[in-house]
């Protein structure tokens, strides 16, 4: 099967770098562009993310390209406590080398969107601000992509952010409510009926996203693959330092020092960053493993049989002093509104981390070989 082109609207944090390493992992995946929104980091420190990461993965041909800065209607607010200040945790890469794209990233969406009709899967990870806008300029957008699958709101669980609402969601909560209207109005589920389209966008939130624990037993699994210790040091590397190391009497002459060898650069990586996160989920969630949403969404984007999904009316929360971005899901059908959204309400969170740790170990491997590493 041909790989499906995707555009990804990212505010590269840890789990939207380990979406965009898996993207580049996925033959399934064929990266039409990335978009940046601010939403983790400020806009700006989420295009150097991107890019840099992109670079890491050896990925400098996708066009980056900057969105808006701030949310539609409210001041900015980002989350240093769960990504760190610059976004990747602990994590340290090397400055961006490509410049950013020359297009505002709504008319990179629009563009692009315009130039394959039907065909483009739009795959947002961050705040809706970008896409608002893009649907703004052309309002024939959401008969243009192929789906638009979202990572964002908390439709029957407790939030994250606040008591009721999920992160992306609340950082803007009138893009998102822009984009449920938009994708999901009645006139234009009807004309992607008539294209052989889905009809409604595919939204997950934290109900599902939550069940994809990246534990460290996954990681250590994934490091195994790509022939690494968790540190990101290469395992032969590190077997064949140790024994040239040892003097004629079979003494180790490298005491006391680390053995000079191969690292990963992927692996270590992963290592630095998702340590930050596992720190800040131990401090917050109770346990010391990461919930990788945004990896979650591009799977289910890319195969979505991962997941089962229920034909929901949802609205957004905006002016609640308690509920500020709700995503407010008509369970019991009591508005006799048509459904805007396909929530996802089951997934397959086992055999999504199964083939995360395959394809991002087996492409951290291919990379180092490839580039001698």
């Amino acid at each position: 099967m041909s790989p499906i082109p995707v555009l990804l609207d990212v505010d590269t944090g840890i789990d939207d770098s380990l979406a965009l390493l898996y993207a580049c992992a996925s033959p399934d995946a064929q990266i039409v562009g990335v978009t940046c929104v601010a939403g983790n980091v400020d806009a700006e420190q989420v295009a150097e993310n991107t890019r840099a990461v992109l670079e890491l993965a050896g990925r400098d041909d996708v066009e980056v390209a900057l969105g808006r800065e701030v949310p539609l209607a409210r001041d900015l607010i980002t989350t240093p406590e769960t990504h760190g200040p610059r976004g990747i945790g602990y994590a340290e890469l090397p400055p961006a080398r490509r410049p950013l794209s020359p297009r505002y990233a709504a008319d990179l969406l629009v563009e692009e969107a315009c130039r394959r009709p039907g065909q483009v899967t739009l795959i947002t990870l961050g705040p809706l601000t970008n896409v608002a806008l893009a649907a703004l300029r052309e309002p024939e957008l959401p008969v243009l992509v192929r789906r638009l699958v979202i990572m964002g709101g908390s439709y029957r669980s407790p939030g994250n952010t606040a008591p009721t609402s999920e992160w992306n969601v609340h950082v803007d909560p009138e893009a998102a409510l822009l984009v449920f209207r938009a994708f999901g109005s009645p006139a234009v589920q009807r004309r992607r009926i008539d294209l052989g389209l889905e009809p409604r966008p595919l939204a997950l939130g934290l109900d599902v996203t939550e069940r994809a624990k990246l534990t460290p037993a996954h990681f250590e699994r994934l490091a195994d693959r790509a022939g690494c210790r968790p540190d990101g040091a290469v395992v032969e590397s590190v077997r064949r330092s140790n024994v040239e190391s040892r003097a004629p009497d079979g003494s180790d002459s490298s005491e006391g020092r680390r053995p000079p060898g191969a690292v990963d650069p992927i692996v270590r990586y992963l290592a630095d960053a998702l340590r930050f996160y596992m720190e800040f989920h131990s401090r917050y969630d109770g346990f010391y493993g990461a919930f990788i949403h945004d990896p979650l969404a591009l799977a289910v984007a890319l195969d979505p049989g991962l997941a089962h999904s229920e034909a929901l009316a949802v609205d957004v929360e905006l002016a609640g002093t308690l509920t500020l971005g709700e995503t407010v899901a008509d369970w019991r059908r009591v508005w006799g509104r048509a459904p805007n959204l396909d929530v996802a309400v089951e997934v397959d969170a086992a055999v999504f981390l199964e083939r995360f740790v395959e394809r991002v170990g087996d492409f951290a491997r291919a990379s180092r070989l490839r580039t001698g590493a």
